[in-house]
C-alpha cells in the first residue's frame, strides 16, 4: 500500500487570499516546492484536497477553478512535482448556486476526499500525513484516521488539542523536517 500526503490548497499550498480562482492572484507559498520534493524522496505520493465553496457561492464556476488546477499541476510538473490527484469539493449547505447546494461527505471535516483517495490509490492512511490551515482540514484527517496530522498556523482559530504538530508557515515545517525532527519516524 501507499503513502500519501494529503495537503489543503488555500493556506498550504499558496498564500490564502480568500477564494483565489485567477492565475495572477496565486501566489505559491514559500517553501513548498522543497518541502513537496523532500515528501516525494521518503516514497510519498502527493494528493490534495480542497474545500472550494466559492464555487457553491456562486464567486466563480467550476470552469474557473480547473483552469486554475490545471495550471498549478503544471507548475508543479515544471519542478518534477507529481500530484497524484486534486479532489475537491464545490459544495456547501448556504450555497447560493441550487446545484451545489448540500451537505456533502467530501467537504471538510467530513473525509469523503481523503477515503476516496484512499480507494483509488490503493493508501494505508496509518502511515500518511495531512497537512492542513484549518480545524476543518485536521478534523477531516483525524476522521479519515491519519494519525499525522499537520496545522499550519494562519489567521483561522484552532484548538491545539486537535494537533500535536503546529507550525508558523510551510517554511517552517520544511526546516524542521530536515533538520530538528522527524514526524516521519515517529
Amino acid at each position: 500500500m501507499n503513502k500519501a500526503v494529503f495537503l489543503d490548497r488555500d493556506g498550504v499550498i499558496n498564500k490564502d487570499g480568500h477564494y483565489i480562482y485567477k492565475i495572477e492572484d496565486f501566489i505559491f507559498n514559500e517553501g513548498i516546492f522543497e518541502l513537496l520534493k523532500f515528501f516525494l524522496e521518503k516514497n510519498f505520493i502527493l494528493i490534495v484536497i480542497t474545500n472550494q465553496a466559492g464555487i457553491a457561492k456562486g464567486f466563480f464556476t467550476e470552469e474557473d477553478f480547473l483552469k486554475l488546477n490545471n495550471w498549478m499541476l503544471k507548475e508543479f510538473s515544471s519542478r518534477f512535482i507529481e500530484i497524484k490527484k486534486v479532489y475537491y469539493s464545490p459544495y456547501h449547505p448556504e450555497a447560493l448556486i441550487e446545484k451545489y447546494k448540500k451537505e456533502s461527505f467530501d467537504r471538510k471535516p467530513n473525509p469523503g476526499m481523503i477515503l476516496k483517495a484512499k480507494e483509488e490509490f490503493s493508501i494505508d492512511l496509518s502511515r500518511s500525513i495531512l497537512i492542513g490551515d484549518k480545524e476543518s482540514d485536521i478534523l477531516a484527517g483525524e476522521n479519515a484516521g491519519i494519525k499525522k496530522n499537520i496545522l499550519i498556523k494562519s489567521e483561522y482559530n484552532i484548538s491545539s488539542s486537535h494537533t500535536k504538530y503546529i507550525f508558523s508557515s510551510i517554511l517552517d515545517l520544511f526546516n524542521n523536517l530536515t533538520s530538528k525532527i522527524n514526524i516521519l519516524t515517529e
